[in-house]
């Protein structure tokens, strides 16, 4: 993320705006790993963003000198398009690096105030081995190069969040299998990482997605104003979280309480995040300005990003669904028509594959397309991909010059 230009001090309604715009990029800020001057500022104007986001979603606020952590329930638990990611390759985290995340957490409560990398990979390995987990099919060894890069992978987001502080050696050298890494434990930031309304010691329910939901799910008391507050909470973490609010995902009474609580709700949205409302007849979009509060950019520099633009105007264009069949035909002959611009690997036999892949899940992650699954899937437009369609381009006659811009040339 960009450096933060701190305001004045006399300048309060915009600093409130700057550190709720710093909270919402990084709901977790660590001490030492957080710029001097950002962490002050949110840690100052806590109070007012505790009372903000306590009111319009529900959202605790938990600050004290070494972090400050905004417990964000989602509004949608089974949105997948902004998955974790590895801090340093960027790539998305597998279910396999998810459940050794979980573990290594797990392990980390339970260790010394430091551990290696070796020791704590011991410690999933024993984990991966207990019955419970092992009867889900789920396995986990270290005898093969690519598990020591899942775990290296772990390792490195547990760095980014503050959960461990290196002292001594490098991961690369744990995963050429000739060397291991020291950290410092924090267990302060372990225990505020979960962000959820029930603990999951509470949760009886077996399946995964019976314990998805239970570790999501709200009591909303049979009252009037406890519905409309639970009302207002998912529209407005809908708004501060999602690309687009589309009318047709959302329930009758949420559709009917945006309709009568739209300027209010949008009006707060703005004075706090500096966001502006774009309104069309579809849904709502609260555009950034400053093009910051965002982890998917469209478009942005490279090579990726000029395919997916170019893919969006594609499907933009379709009257129906648009097959991925026909998506890598079509980037095959991008990449032959760009070969002078983009990667030489682009025009690979079969590269079409991975670039269509990627360029479909930043569309999704943006709310401008779905995909139907099937043996050739089909992908199609939602409306706000309308904005990447080019129309007919409009050729104007130049005016004649007057006698005065005559003059003014041969000057």
């Amino acid at each position: 993320m960009r450096r933060t230009r701190i305001p004045a001090a006399d300048e309060p309604a915009a600093r409130l705006r700057q550190a709720a715009r710093i909270l919402l990029a990084r709901p977790l800020l660590v001490a030492g790993l957080t710029a001097d001057e950002e962490f002050r500022l949110v840690r100052a104007c806590a109070p007012e963003l505790r009372e903000w986001f306590e009111r319009e979603t529900g959202w605790r606020l938990v600050a004290d000198a070494q972090t400050i952590r905004l417990m964000k329930l989602t509004a949608d638990p089974y949105d997948g398009t902004h998955p974790a990611r590895d801090p340093r390759a960027k790539t998305p985290f597998s279910r396999q690096r998810y459940v050794l995340t979980c573990l290594a957490l797990a392990a980390l409560e339970r260790t010394d105030g430091q551990v290696t990398l070796g020791r704590l990979a011991e410690e999933i390995v024993l984990a991966a081995a207990e019955p419970a987990l092992a009867d889900t099919g789920f396995t986990f060894t270290l005898d093969r190069r690519e598990r020591r890069a899942d775990m290296v992978a772990v390792v490195r987001l547990l760095l980014h969040w503050g959960a461990l502080r290196r002292v001594a050696g490098d991961e690369e050298a744990y995963l050429g299998a000739g060397g291991d890494v020291l950290y410092d434990v924090d267990r302060r930031v372990i225990s505020g990482l979960l962000a959820a309304a029930r603990g999951p010691s509470m949760i009886s329910e077996s399946t995964p997605e019976e314990r998805l939901d239970a570790l999501t799910a709200e009591a909303v008391l049979d009252l009037d104003d406890a519905r409309n507050r639970a009302l207002r909470h998912r529209l407005t973490r809908l708004l501060l979280e999602q690309p687009v609010l589309y009318h047709d995902d959302l329930s009758e009474a949420e559709r009917s309480y945006l309709t009568s609580q739209r300027f209010a709700l949008l009006n707060r949205i703005t004075q706090l995040t500096g966001l502006v409302a774009e309104v069309r007849s579809e849904g709502i979009a609260m555009v950034d300005p400053a093009d910051e509060l965002t982890d998917v950019r469209m478009p942005a520099e490279g090579m990726q990003s000029h395919l997916t633009l170019l893919l969006a105007e594609r499907i933009a264009a379709a009257d129906r669904g648009v097959p991925v069949s026909e998506l890598h035909r079509h980037t095959r002959a991008l990449a032959r028509e760009h070969k002078s611009y983009w990667r030489k690997h682009a025009t690979d036999p079969g590269a079409e594959v991975d670039l269509v892949t990627a360029a479909l899940e930043a569309l999704r992650a943006l709310k401008l397309v779905t995909v139907e699954p099937g043996a050739d899937p089909l992908v199609h437009a939602r409306p706000a991909i309308a904005r990447y369609a080019l129309a007919e381009p409009t050729i104007r006659e130049r005016a004649q010059p007057t006698i005065r811009e005559r003059k003014e040339t041969v000057r």
